[in-house]
Order: structure tokens, then C-alpha cells, then sequence
């Protein structure tokens, strides 16, 4: 015979009715006997049900999780983090692919929107007027885009592309591309931004090649234009169009980082398996899927919203070296890096 929310309530000494507040409202219940109910639950194999719950309730406890492109490594560790933060909190979360198209993620939304209590929409390329007005219809945690007013998880990838720029310039580069990403995309143009600001106050050029699609074939086609500049340096949207490039310019017989430096965004895990090894900088995608989590739940619970913006990290390996412009210092230490290698 099933166990019921009765025998839970029999066997931990409490109401019915806080066994079904430990399930439905857990906030609401005292932590020392919330934990005692869930452990007693947890022997005796109680499992609550959804429907039911969802009738009473009102909430579903499932989240959609919507990315643009989950082929893109960038997003499994983000999906990863979110799924085992959800479940924790007694949530699901179900997750769509747009693509990298701004109509289907508009429809996934409205599809989504009457089967969970919320929804993660991570880099989107609806316009800011689009995602305003979905939100009037489901709760919405934005990752990786800034709209005012709405609740956002960010990666600082403005000054992320502010420290590849000056790691590149102090290494004696004086003309750097951007391998600009897509149209639409806020991490796109916070990257550009920041890059084109560094290098002017520093005397330097950069030359933007795109928008691309974010993807290895989008770099490695742009490898004849990026020679075509004379640039002596490449900072890519990300590293999978920094990959592209690399390989593509190996295959024509330029030395990175002897010809040509390059830096990517992201560090996904083929970053350091290319050689040379990418620099880059790291994002920390599986913070954001934790925290938009967290803001997702609890604008579910007290209507607070707000904007989180998390901590970018360059981490330098060996496909960036010296420039044209290469102070004495800066060559030694390549050497060096070399040689411990």
C-alpha cells in the first residue's frame, strides 16, 4: 500500500497539514521540524503527489530552462548547475533549444509559460520590448542580457574583454581584431564596447569583423579576413569561434601565437585540450545557473526581483604571445613560459 501524507504525519508527530507546508511553502515551516518531516518522508518512501500539489498550490515546481544553442558548450554546465540546484528545492526543470532564433524563443516561452512557475531565458535575442511584455505572462529570470528593471544573472564580460585587451597590449600588440558574435546578442555588444574603449585609451587599433554566428565554422571562415587586417592579435566571442581561427590559420601555416595571438570567452572544457592551449577568459556559467535559480524562486515567493553580475577570470595559456611592440620583459617571460612547458 502507497504511504500517505497521513503516515508522515503519524510517524513525525506533526499535522497534516505541515507535512503538506514542508512540501508545498517550505519557507513557511520551522527548519528543525521541516528537516525532521522530510527524513521521515525519506524512510518511509513518501513520495508527494505533483497534480495534486499543483491543484492546491498553484505552483507547478517545474522550471523552464530555455538557451540559445544547446549544442554550444557553453550552456551545459549552466543547464548542469540549474537541474541539481532546482532539485534540491524540490523543482524540475525542462529545457528548449531556440537555435539562436528570436522567434522561436518567443513562442517556447508562451508554450512554456502555463506548465511552470518560471522560466530561465539565458542569452536571448529577443528584442528588450519582446521579453518585457512575456514577462507580464510568466515570472522570468534573464541570464547573460541587462534589461532595466527586470531580475538578470550577468557575467562581466565587459571587463573580462577588458583584461584580454590589456593582457594583448601589454604583450606589444598594437592592432587587434574582434571577431564580433551574433547580431543581437547584449554579450556581444558589452565585448565590443569594452575592447573598443581599451584600445583607444591605449593608441591601438581594433578592427571588427562581423556579426558571425557563434560557432567554430564562423571562425575558421573568418581566418582570410582576419590575415587580410595585418592585425597581429584576435579577441573572439567566444572560444568556439577562437578555436575555429586557430585551427584554420594553423592549416595555412601561420604560427599562433608567433604570427598571430588569440584570445576566446567561456574557457569550455576544448580550450585547453586545442594547442596551443586557448587563452581566454572563464566564465563562471555554473554560478549563474544556481544563482538564477535562486532569484527565480524567490521573485515566486515575495515578488523581489534585482540584477547579479558575476566575476569574469582571464586565465592565460599559450596561444597568446609577444607583439610587434614587445617590451624586453614581456619576451622573457614567454621564454620562460615555454620552457616550463
Amino acid at each position: 500500500m502507497a504511504v500517505t501524507i497521513r503516515d508522515v504525519a503519524r510517524a513525525s508527530g506533526v499535522h497534516i497539514s505541515t507535512v503538506s507546508r514542508t512540501f508545498s511553502a517550505p519557507h513557511l515551516v520551522n527548519p528543525e521540524t521541516r528537516s525532521r518531516v522530510l527524513a521521515t518522508a525519506e524512510q518511509l518512501g513518501y513520495r508527494p503527489n505533483r497534480a495534486a500539489r499543483a491543484l492546491i498550490t498553484g505552483r507547478t515546481h517545474n522550471i523552464g530552462l530555455i538557451v540559445a544553442d544547446i549544442a554550444n558548450p557553453f550552456f551545459p554546465p549552466l543547464i548542469k548547475a540549474a537541474e541539481t540546484h532546482a532539485r534540491r528545492r524540490d523543482y524540475h526543470v525542462f529545457v528548449a533549444d531556440t537555435d539562436e532564433d528570436p522567434i522561436v524563443e518567443s513562442d517556447l516561452v508562451q508554450a512554456l509559460a502555463k506548465q511552470v512557475d518560471g522560466i530561465l531565458l539565458c542569452s536571448p535575442r529577443m528584442s528588450d520590448d519582446q521579453i518585457e511584455q512575456l514577462r507580464r505572462e510568466v515570472p522570468l529570470v534573464v541570464v547573460n542580457r541587462m534589461i532595466t528593471g527586470l531580475p538578470a544573472v550577468v557575467m562581466d564580460v565587459g571587463q573580462g574583454a577588458r583584461e584580454a585587451v590589456r593582457h594583448l597590449l601589454g604583450l606589444g600588440h598594437r592592432h587587434l581584431v574582434y571577431l564580433a558574435g551574433p547580431r543581437g546578442s547584449w554579450t556581444n555588444r558589452e565585448i565590443r564596447r569594452a575592447a573598443g574603449a581599451t584600445t583607444r585609451s591605449a593608441g591601438a587599433d581594433l578592427t571588427v569583423l562581423g556579426p558571425n554566428q557563434p560557432v567554430e565554422e564562423a571562425g575558421a571562415a573568418a581566418a582570410e579576413a582576419v590575415l587580410a587586417t595585418g592585425a597581429t592579435a584576435v579577441l573572439a566571442y567566444n572560444d568556439l569561434m577562437a578555436i575555429g581561427l586557430l585551427q584554420a590559420l594553423q592549416d595555412r601555416g601561420v604560427d599562433v601565437p608567433g604570427q598571430v595571438s588569440i584570445v576566446g570567452i567561456d574557457d569550455i572544457a576544448y580550450s585547453g585540450l586545442v594547442r596551443p592551449r586557448l587563452t581566454t577568459v572563464a566564465n563562471p556559467t555554473a554560478a549563474a545557473g544556481r544563482t538564477a535559480v535562486d532569484m527565480l524562486l524567490q521573485q515566486g515567493d515575495d515578488g523581489a526581483t534585482g540584477q547579479v553580475t558575476l566575476r569574469t577570470d582571464l586565465i592565460i595559456r599559450n596561444s597568446t604571445g609577444p607583439g610587434p611592440y614587445a617590451p624586453a620583459v614581456a619576451i622573457a617571460a614567454e621564454v620562460a613560459a615555454h620552457v616550463k612547458e
